[in-house]
């Protein structure tokens, strides 16, 4: 993988951790390929400032099918988004980005965050190592 590790993808995933160090606990979830995170709403504000400081792109349902290739990758992947829901987006490389999805629940009492990382070309075995990378980031 080696290139796109350095492209800023660690380093993003890295200051995100960092800054939920306390905040939020992680954990992986398997289906998506991301780590997960659950909130209480009232924490919204201070959860939103700190992902759109480090991703700076939001996407919503009325916009995300306007976003570069790999923003419409992740919500193809997601199935799309919802009213409500958000993607936040690293600002978007050709080749890379890490993204933040954001799911208020239907009880209006927690929100799920779904952190990730697109890439446009990626091997088999490159996957594979870029998912133990990322655990490794966020301690999972």
């Amino acid at each position: 993988m080696g290139d796109l590790t350095k492209s800023g993808i660690e380093e993003v995933c890295r200051e995100l951790a960092k800054a939920f160090q306390g905040v939020l606990s992680w954990k992986w979830d398997k289906r998506f390929e991301t780590v997960l995170a659950e909130f209480a709403v009232g924490d919204k504000d201070k959860i939103r400032a700190v992902l759109e400081r480090h991703l700076s792109k939001t996407f919503d349902s009325s916009n995300v099918g306007n976003g570069p290739e790999l923003v419409r990758a992740v919500d193809d992947h997601f199935g799309g988004l919802w009213p409500g829901q958000l993607l936040f987006a690293s600002d978007p490389s050709p080749d890379a980005l890490v993204y933040c999805t954001w799911w208020p629940w239907g009880d209006g009492k927690a929100i799920s965050i779904r952190i990730g990382s697109e890439y446009k070309n990626l091997s088999d075995s490159d996957h594979a190592e870029k998912i133990q990378l990322f655990k490794g980031w966020f301690g999972v």
